[in-house]
Parts: structure tokens; C-alpha cells; sequence
């Protein structure tokens, strides 16, 4: 395992803290062409071989410059948006523990693990849970509030599209991993920070209707996801 977070190590001080914004847009702007293409592949390499410390396996930061150049020059030649950041990095996540499984034993000993672990009822549960707590609940608040929407609509104003959205995902997660850690004070803080931003002055007038309607489907958001998390906690051990 300690391997296993040196690779990691090396690869986010490679990918992040010792890539220059030089670098970076050289690249999206030269692709294959660009030097620092080649300068941020061996710095790769020199790290791996570095914080690594296994002198003798000459093979592995070799390995471990190929795949990432492979998967730099896929990246290039894409547009720089969070899609392709996000599947560039799981990509090198997913090399960066292949590597692992293929040089060193005891990775073979956590792959078993793994697969116990994923063939558990418990980790299905969870995984359910969490995906119910994300769309399907969310179209359950919407239906239940989707009444008043022509009430609000005149004295909301306009806000970043979607954002009520993905802060209800968010905010459902949250709580949803406080409870299944046991971090129940936690989501009573979520709770009071979320109010304190969002619910505004109950004092004007102009801001009651909205302000109850985001109240409602916060409770709703909130109430839904706790009966989840502790129905989830009640039937399996954790």
C-alpha cells in the first residue's frame, strides 16, 4: 500500500504542482509538437524513480512515462472542460494502480480484497442509496413543490443555471456520508450554513413566498435523505 500512495504522490506533484501554466497551454496550442509535452512526461518519470525509491526496477517509471504520455496526447487534442479533465485524471488513477497490480504482490493481496468487498450486500445498499439520493429524490421534491413555481417566479431572481440543482445533489451527499460516518452534528451544521445563505429576511415581504419555497424543499431534501441514511445505518452494520 505504501507503494501505492508514493505512485499517487508522484503523480499529482507531476500533474499539478510541477506543471507550469506554461506548460499547459503550450501544449493545448503545439500538441505533439510541444517540448514541455516531453519535459512534463520525464519529470514523471524522474519522480516515479525518485519518491518511488525502488532503484533497482529501471522498468517502472519507463512504464509509468508511456501510459502517461499516451493519455497526455489523447488530452491535448480535447477541448479544456471538466468532462475531459476528470476522465484524463480517472485515467491515470486507473494506470497509476495497474501498475501497481503488475509490479508489486501485495496489490494482487487488494484487488481480493476489493472484490469481496464489491460482492458485499452492504456496499450495493450503499451504493443504492446513494444513487436514489441524487435523481430520484430530487424528482420527488420537484413534484411535490412544482405547484408554487408560478407563485415564486416574478420575485426570484435570476442565479447561475442549474445551481439550485446541483447544490440539492450536493448538499444530499453530504449528509448522506455524514450519517453513515455517525457525523450527526455535522448535518445540523450544513443545515445552518445553508440557511443562513439562502433563506434570506424572513422580514420582507417580497422574499416570504421564495423563501418558504426554498425552506420546503430543503426539508424535503434534508428529511428524505436522513430517513435514507438511517434506514441504511438501522439494517446494515457499520
Amino acid at each position: 500500500m505504501s507503494i501505492l500512495i508514493r505512485l499517487f504522490v508522484a503523480h499529482f506533484l507531476g500533474d499539478f504542482l510541477l506543471q507550469p501554466l506554461k506548460w499547459v497551454k503550450h501544449k493545448q496550442k503545439y500538441k505533439v509538437k510541444s517540448k514541455y509535452l516531453y519535459f512534463h512526461i520525464l519529470v514523471h518519470g524522474v519522480l516515479v524513480y525518485v519518491v518511488v525509491g525502488e532503484w533497482t526496477k529501471f522498468l517502472l517509471p519507463v512504464i509509468v512515462m508511456i501510459i502517461h504520455y499516451l493519455i497526455d496526447v489523447l488530452k491535448v487534442y480535447q477541448k479544456r472542460n471538466i468532462f475531459w479533465f476528470l476522465f484524463d485524471q480517472g485515467l491515470h488513477v486507473v494506470s497509476v494502480f495497474v501498475i501497481w497490480l503488475l509490479f508489486y504482490k501485495q496489490g494482487s493481496t487488494m484487488l481480493y480484497e476489493l472484490t469481496e468487498l464489491v460482492s458485499t450486500t452492504k456496499f450495493w445498499l450503499i451504493i443504492l442509496a446513494y444513487i436514489f439520493i441524487l435523481h430520484p429524490t430530487a424528482i420527488i421534491i420537484y413534484n411535490l413543490t412544482n405547484k408554487w413555481e408560478d407563485e415564486i417566479g416574478k420575485t426570484e431572481g435570476k442565479g447561475l443555471k442549474n445551481a439550485g440543482k446541483w447544490i440539492g445533489k450536493l448538499e444530499r451527499v453530504l449528509v448522506l456520508t455524514f450519517i453513515l460516518t455517525s457525523n450527526f452534528s455535522a448535518v445540523g451544521f450544513l443545515l445552518a450554513a445553508k440557511s443562513i445563505f439562502r433563506f434570506g429576511d424572513l422580514t420582507q415581504k417580497k422574499d416570504r413566498k421564495l423563501t418558504e419555497y426554498v425552506l420546503i424543499g430543503t426539508l424535503l431534501s434534508f428529511g428524505i435523505t436522513i430517513i435514507i441514511g438511517l434506514l441504511l445505518v438501522k439494517n446494515i452494520e457499520l
